[in-house]
């Protein structure tokens, strides 16, 4: 044994002495590498990574389901704001199917399974104020299957029945209030299908007697996506379209800058000053054909031309009675004598152009627009991240809008530096975006597989040098040593003559190993025979 150790020494030695300075810095870095890697990998390898198993919850609820864990002995962490718990990501799904066995989180919500546990001792009261509290509890979750909205509370008023049948039935009254994701805007078709699925959900209720806001005090009220031209004429109606413009404008104006700088990265407000004054008016305009000459059309054309030449003969013949009118003739007394007579006359009958015009102004006209616009920059604490350029294509952008949404005649008497004052454009942070807590699965950076490969790559380069400088000594040492048995080698001096006698010895030699029962049955017969 201590032979073989010392041979393994001597060996790493003479190999270790053999090489070059660059090959013994190629095998320490190597060494090195290696254990870096494997430190790295055993990191990443043993790091546990959590995810929410509850999020959005209150203080109450998080505490209910800590103890939970606590007994359980799981590990978990608490998200900052304490409404979200987090665990280990293999354990996550196990113990989200566990504890809603167990009834957690315990939300202080009922659900139509309370008829299940409901006794005999229950009275009329108590199952009415169950059930209404278990109607508002699945109407919310009607509602929170809808796009956009993170949850919903309800709070029903059902009107209490009459003793006699003369009594006036009150109508059902609900009240919404949504926990919409951020910059998430409600199209038309999903305010109504809210107010057609709590309407259709409840007896006696309808659509006038639902309120549903969201956590900013914004009304969705249905009448504003059933508006039209009629609604204009009372306050209601106007302070209805009014919004409904305001509401179109900004979601085209976040859409756009949305889809430029990132949703989340832009807050946009629009307000407008419209004018529902309504005007019927009858124009007729008569205008001439030809507007450089100021002439009509010809319809008809008369020319007369008269003319005459010769001696004339004095007037003769008797003069009419004097009457009161003028309509007589005159005849002239005179002396004969030579003349010439001419006479021309043009009639002609023109026409022109004759508009008639019933004009009906639209129901609104946008008199003024204000557009508020706040962007994040790409770095959110510094302004100057955001690339040049940008702020002035916005500018343009939203100076475009403002010019085609005002009132043409309102338009055309604003000059560019006018439009530009009514929009406003601000780069800052938005400190007040909400954000969903949660722990991301750890992503190993590029560099790292790189620095790995390369070092993976090192180490067979290295284990392949290794394996053939063993090879090769391994080698060396057989050879010196047939050398040296080739110089110990001599003649052996008790080297038996070959001989009859010896030839058959050794074959029963070789016949008595490997073939003993036929050894044996031959010395029975040679025994037999002496």
């Amino acid at each position: 044994m201590n032979e073989r150790l010392t041979k393994i020494k001597n060996d790493t030695s003479q190999f270790w002495t053999s090489r070059s300075k660059k090959q013994k810095g190629v095998m320490i870095g190597s060494v090195v590498g290696v254990i870096v890697l494997a430190a790295v990998i055993t990191f990443f390898a043993t790091k546990t990574t959590y995810v929410p198993l509850y999020k959005d919850l209150s203080t109450r609820e998080i505490g209910q389901v800590k103890e939970a864990l606590d007994t359980q002995g799981v590990k978990y962490e608490i998200a900052p704001g304490g409404t979200s718990i987090l665990v280990p990501e293999q354990q996550a799904d196990a113990l989200l199917v566990q504890l809603a066995s167990e009834g957690y989180p315990q939300t202080g919500t009922i659900d139509y399974s309370f008829a299940n546990s409901s006794g005999f001792g229950m009275t009329d009261n108590e199952f009415n104020l169950l059930k209404k509290a278990a109607t508002e509890t699945e109407i919310g979750k009607l509602i929170k299957n809808l796009e956009g909205v993170k949850d919903a509370k309800v709070m029903i008023t059902l009107p209490e029945e009459g003793v006699f049948v003369t009594d006036v039935k009150e109508d059902a009254s609900a009240s919404i209030v949504l926990n919409t994701d951020p910059g998430y805007k409600f199209t038309e078709q999903q305010i109504a299908t809210m107010y057609n699925l709590v309407a259709k959900s409840i007896p006696n209720l309808s659509t006038d007697n639902i309120v549903i806001s969201n956590q900013f005090s914004e009304y969705f009220d249905l009448n504003a996506a059933t508006a039209d031209a009629s609604s204009t004429t009372t306050a209601e109606g106007q302070l209805q379209m009014k919004k409904m413009v305001e509401r179109d404008l900004q979601r085209q104006v976040q859409n756009m800058l949305g889809t430029l700088m990132g949703q989340d990265k832009v807050i946009a407000s629009v307000t407008t000053d419209i004018d529902f004054k309504k005007e019927n008016r009858e124009e007729n305009i008569v205008t001439p054909v030809d507007e450089e000459n100021m002439e009509g059309i010809a319809i008809s054309a008369q020319r007369i031309t008269e003319s005459y030449s010769g001696s004339g003969a004095a007037a003769t013949g008797t003069p009419e009675a004097e009457t009161t009118t003028d309509n007589f003739t005159t005849y002239n007394e005179g002396a004969m004598g030579d003349g010439d007579y001419e006479r021309t006359e043009e009639t002609i009958n023109n026409d022109v152009n004759r508009i008639r015009k019933d004009i009906q102004e639209a129901p609104y006209k946008v008199q003024d627009i204000g557009i508020q616009v706040i962007v994040e920059p790409p770095t959110a604490t510094d302004a100057a991240s955001l690339p040049d350029g940008v702020l002035e294509d916005i500018e343009k952008i939203l100076s475009t809008i403002v010019r085609t949404t005002i009132s043409k005649d309102v338009a055309a008497e604003l000059t560019q530096e006018q439009i530009n004052e009514k929009v406003a454009v601000s780069v800052q942070s938005l400190n007040g975006k909400a954000t969903d807590v949660g722990s991301e699965n750890p992503v190993i950076p590029w560099w790292v597989w790189v620095i790995g490969g390369i070092l993976l790559a090192v180490i067979l380069l290295l284990a392949f040098f290794i394996i053939r400088s063993r090879k090769r000594a391994k080698e060396e040492e057989e050879l010196s040593i047939l050398e040296e048995q080739e110089e110990l080698m001599i003649d052996d001096i008790n080297e038996e003559i070959e001989t009859e006698a010896t030839m058959r010895r050794k074959q029963l030699e070789k016949m008595a190993k490997e073939k003993p029962d036929d050894f044996a049955k031959l010395l029975r017969s040679w025994i037999a025979e002496d």
